[in-house]
């Protein structure tokens, strides 16, 4: 598949990347930075500079067009709520709707465990922004014709990867992001994983086995 990858120097995109190119796919990663071009393309991807930020609706299909598959793993980081509604909502949709347009017809979007409207957040809580932002934009997916997945993993971690997950236990646990950039690739590689929102922690489990369980 030819995947854009947003968010293509985020922690868990530069381990995605080369793990893609590795199982035959040609990744676009989309930057904002030229700074960042070279770490980048040093995954194997091609590097692509956009600010999703700002982009309209012609330069979000000029982005996507000839793509096969889009995987979302932009964020804008916390700490701003305005940029935090423009990226992990606003931006997030307009690729969603941008991908039905142009036919790149799978769409992984990396969410996270809670992700839910009956989120529980509220307004006054710094996490409301994101909480909101990340349940608008998935409740925005599941009503497109994509063919869409949304992987949900747990509390981020730079552990080793092991290769493994648990896709039953209860939230509160913890994923390392190298597990996170493999279920990336099995979900890819899974029709079964097609509609399906898959929380997950790090686990016992073989990560496509968990997947084909959890499908």
């Amino acid at each position: 598949m030819d995947i854009a990858l947003i968010g293509g120097h985020g922690k868990v995109a530069l381990l995605a990347a080369p793990l893609l190119v590795e199982a035959g796919h040609t990744v676009h990663s989309v930057i904002r930075n030229p700074e960042h071009a070279a770490e980048v393309e040093a995954t194997g991807a091609q590097a692509v500079l956009s600010d999703i930020e700002s982009l309209d609706a012609g330069g979000w299909d000029e982005l996507l067009r000839g793509r096969d598959a889009v995987v979302w793993s932009a964020g804008a980081g916390g700490g701003n709520p305005e940029r935090t509604v423009a990226v992990d909502r606003d931006a997030a949709i307009a690729s969603m709707d941008a991908a039905q347009r142009v036919g790149a017809e799978r769409y992984v979007m990396v969410s996270y465990f809670g992700a839910s409207l009956e989120h529980g957040v509220s307004e006054d809580n710094p996490f409301f922004a994101y909480a909101e932002s990340k349940a608008r934009a998935d409740e925005h997916l599941r009503g497109t014709d994509l063919r869409w997945t949304i992987l949900a993993p747990s509390r981020l971690t730079l552990e080793e990867p092991s290769g493994r997950i648990d896709t039953a236990a209860a939230e509160g646990g913890s994923v390392s992001r190298g597990n996170v950039a493999r279920t990336i690739v099995a979900a890819l590689e899974r029709p079964a994983t097609v509609g399906r929102f898959l929380p997950y922690n790090d686990g016992e489990q073989e990560i496509g086995a968990a997947l084909d369980a959890a499908s």
